[in-house]
């Protein structure tokens, strides 16, 4: 197959599964990730996500995610509500104070 010059006959799956194949040979010190798997199937998420827990090692990383099973490994996640921080902490903290994430 062959991408055309405006990737319109690419689907929305295989232009993030591209862009995240951009952020590993960019070798960034700072990532930031919107959504990164939002619209692969499951199959295929499960396998970046474990390629992306290594992209991320040892760098920064800002992951915006509406899942929490994205985040769980994060050693802090901030809860955003109307642009205002109303929770801060890691996965286990927030389950044990059952907080907003749940």
């Amino acid at each position: 197959m062959e991408m055309n010059q405006d990737s319109s006959n690419i689907s929305l799956g295989q232009k993030q599964l591209l862009t995240i194949a951009l952020a590993i040979l960019a070798n960034p010190k700072i990532l930031i990730l919107d959504e990164a798997t939002s619209s692969i199937d499951t199959r295929l998420e499960l396998l970046i996500q474990k390629a992306m827990k290594r992209l991320m090692k040892g760098r920064t990383s800002f992951v915006i995610a509406r899942c929490l099973y994205t985040i769980q490994e994060a050693n802090n996640i901030l809860v955003l509500k109307d642009g205002q921080i109303i929770e801060q902490g890691n996965y286990e903290s927030s389950l044990q104070a059952k907080g907003f994430l749940l």
